[in-house]
């Protein structure tokens, strides 16, 4: 299902534990059929919710149709607090679930992330009931490793074999340790950003998706 209108988008601040944390919506033209929280890349390293992965995993989602949730995590740009090593990060992208299930009570809701933002979207699945988990470039080994369990959601993780920041065997390791674990799929040629490869990114996105719903109506 293909949204073409541009979508609607409200900039907003939502309540976080630590005072308010800066969003965008995004919303399709029609009505929303789910929604999605997104988790952007390691605020100390110029991580923010207009990282052009970030973008695309949410414009990605308006297209099928969903309610895209952007958000800054605490201490980035407009949003209150400090950095968290991680766990106050959690806590935001936590609050920012509960405000899109609470917008939109009765939806589905997913998940998504990049690189750091994609470890906090694994810890999100594991600490709270969701119907889908898109973990891009996952920096698991810093930031998610030695979970008391795993997401039992639809759960796809995407990475390029060129990736120069988290290392794709590393993740196929962790992958490989996980029952029944994800779907993983590797995108040759991909690095880190997946340069030249977002439309790649967006087509593995929506085809999971779409091949997640499909399922889930003949169950």
């Amino acid at each position: 299902m293909s949204m073409s209108k541009s979508p609607l988008v409200e900039r907003l601040f939502i309540d976080g534990p630590v005072g308010r944390l800066e969003a965008i919506l995004e919303l399709p033209a029609q009505a929303s059929v789910a929604s999605v929280v997104v988790c952007h890349p390691h605020p100390q390293h110029g991580g923010t919710m207009h990282n052009k992965v970030t973008h695309t995993l949410a414009r990605t989602f308006v297209r099928m149709g969903y309610a895209a949730l952007r958000f800054n995590f605490r201490g980035t740009h407009a949003s209150e607090g400090q950095y968290d090593e991680g766990e106050g990060e959690l806590d935001d992208a936590l609050a920012a679930i509960a405000w899109m299930r609470a917008r939109y009570p009765k939806i589905p809701i997913w998940v998504a992330g990049f690189s750091f933002g994609a470890a906090i979207a694994v810890k999100a699945a594991v600490a709270t009931e969701l119907d889908g988990l898109i973990s891009v470039a996952p920096a698991i080994t810093r930031f998610a490793s030695g979970l008391d369990s795993q997401p039992l959601c639809p759960w796809l993780i995407i990475q390029g074999d060129k990736d120069e920041l988290v290392d794709v065997e590393d993740t196929v390791a962790w992958v490989d340790g996980l029952e029944p674990g994800p779907e993983l799929l590797i995108i040759q040629g991909g690095e880190h950003f997946f340069h030249g490869r977002l439309t790649d990114l967006r087509e593995a996105v929506t085809q999971f998706v779409e091949e997640s719903l499909a399922s889930k109506s003949r169950a």
